[in-house]
């Protein structure tokens, strides 16, 4: 067990030497010989986990996109254990995915640097793919949920609903950090980014959710 561990912490260091020379310097950067260097590991040590550049860039973007996976995962379970509405869950959940501080922007900065690889690499935009559609699914069955305890309309398309706020997710997402410090009559961006994505989940979630009423 312990061998297997430290295998996993080795590819987790190697991955984060990649996001910082990303976050700072860029893609190109990122040769093995430049992220060995910033992990203060060898070229054999890195080659033996990654035998390519374009296995190393994978991983690390399945890696990262994960990692947000995971952050979500625990407030869907958090809210759950504290009995929130969906909508209130919903927005804890989305919100980890705007550029709203520094880790996020850096975040930010790596994720969409994947995308564009995406973009001639077929094997980075199926992940990229993937992790999107995952995304929708997640809001989709919320949205089902919420239509089960009265949270959403009867007649609410739960696809539907999910694509309209990725889709403002996404854009919110650009615009966030692209112009940062934009304020938006007399508030900064980031607060009304906040309430812009409260606003569309209000409109989807309207009601009030009978699941924990006693």
């Amino acid at each position: 067990m312990a061998r297997t561990a430290d295998h996993d912490a080795r590819r987790r260091q190697i991955c984060a030497a990649v996001r910082r020379i990303v976050v700072e310097e860029g893609l190109d950067v990122a040769t093995m010989a430049r992220v060995a260097r910033e992990a203060g590991f060898s070229v054999g040590l890195v080659q033996h986990y990654f035998p390519s550049k374009d296995a190393l860039l994978l991983h690390t973007c399945r890696q990262v996109m994960a990692d947000v996976n995971t952050r979500v995962a625990a407030l869907i379970t958090e809210g759950e254990k504290r009995e929130q509405a969906i909508r209130t869950t919903a927005f804890a959940s989305l919100k980890e995915m705007l550029p709203l501080d520094a880790a996020r922007r850096d975040e930010y900065r790596v994720t969409r640097t994947f995308r564009g690889r995406a973009l001639d690499n077929p094997d980075f935009a199926d992940t990229v793919r993937s992790t999107a559609a995952d995304l929708r699914a997640q809001l989709a069955r919320a949205v089902t949920n919420g239509k089960e305890c009265g949270e959403v309309p009867a007649d609410t398309d739960p696809e539907l609903a999910a694509t309209r706020i990725t889709a403002l997710l996404d854009g919110l997402a650009d615009q966030l950090h692209q112009d940062p410090a934009r304020a938006v009559g007399h508030r900064g961006l980031d607060s009304c980014a906040e309430e812009i994505l409260k606003t569309a989940l209000r409109e989807v979630f309207s009601g009030a959710c009978g699941r924990y009423r006693r």
